[in-house]
């Protein structure tokens, strides 16, 4: 008999409790890394192919993943380009958000009675203690911006944000596949402008945010520049 199980903590799944908690845990994997193939999957869980590919294929059928192709750096090889694993908005979405509804009509009402200025400064004082637990994660990582954005996502990971940063020709880049508040953000941006100017402090260089969750984007993104790219920026004005 088929029981019914939650994946991502909240979409139904016809299948047995095994496989159920198996779909859970490439849920939370697709969460943490962004995307995946069926081959780094497999190796994360320790299944085979062909199991992990039973498990996607279920997944897809219920819009819970989609597929994306993975672009290889040099010539393609022969055969079928490599398939990445992405999971859709819709599976995003069964993961814990933050009392959406009460904090929507919080801030409304804020804004109503005393402006969007105190929006500013309420969204600033909740992400206070945030960079303060996230400072003193960085207290070893040193003064090189695209090492301090590494340990940073580590932290940010910790804070249920799903975090990971990579080295880019242009320096690095942050990425967040999981914000607890992107409902309320949608509406009240001040929250992604508060957060990313924590992330600039952080850093310790100006930051660039090139997408967001609450705008519809699959992840949150920022920019962080290299240390000579700064430093050319800041003597150009540009």
């Amino acid at each position: 008999m088929k029981t019914e199980v939650q994946i991502g903590n909240g979409v139904p799944a016809t299948a047995g409790a095994a496989d159920g908690r198996t779909r859970d845990r490439v849920a939370q994997l697709l969460l943490e890394h962004g995307s995946a193939t069926a081959a780094q999957l497999g190796e994360h869980l320790g299944l085979s192919p062909a199991a992990i590919r039973k498990h996607l294929d279920a997944m897809l059928a219920d819009d819970l993943v989609e597929t994306r192709e993975v672009r290889k750096q040099g010539p393609r090889g022969r055969g079928r380009p490599a398939k990445a694993f992405a999971l859709t908005a819709a599976a995003r979405e069964t993961f814990p958000h933050l009392y959406d509804g009460i904090a929507t009509a919080a801030l409304r009402w804020i804004a109503d009675h005393h402006g969007a200025e105190a929006v500013s400064e309420f969204a600033a004082s909740q992400v206070k203690a945030l960079e303060e637990r996230c400072r003193a994660a960085l207290c070893e990582a040193g003064d090189d911006p695209v090492a301090r954005a590494e340990a940073l996502a580590e932290a940010l990971t910790a804070e249920g944000y799903a975090a990971n940063a990579t080295t880019i020709a242009s320096g690095g880049q942050l990425c967040q596949h999981h914000c607890p508040v992107a409902h309320v953000a949608a509406e009240f941006p001040q929250l992604c402008d508060a957060e990313t100017e924590v992330i600039s402090r952080l850093v310790g260089t100006h930051v660039q945010r090139l997408a967001t969750i609450a705008h519809g984007d699959g992840v949150c993104t920022t920019h962080i520049p290299s240390p000579s790219r700064a430093a050319t920026t800041v003597r150009t004005g540009t």
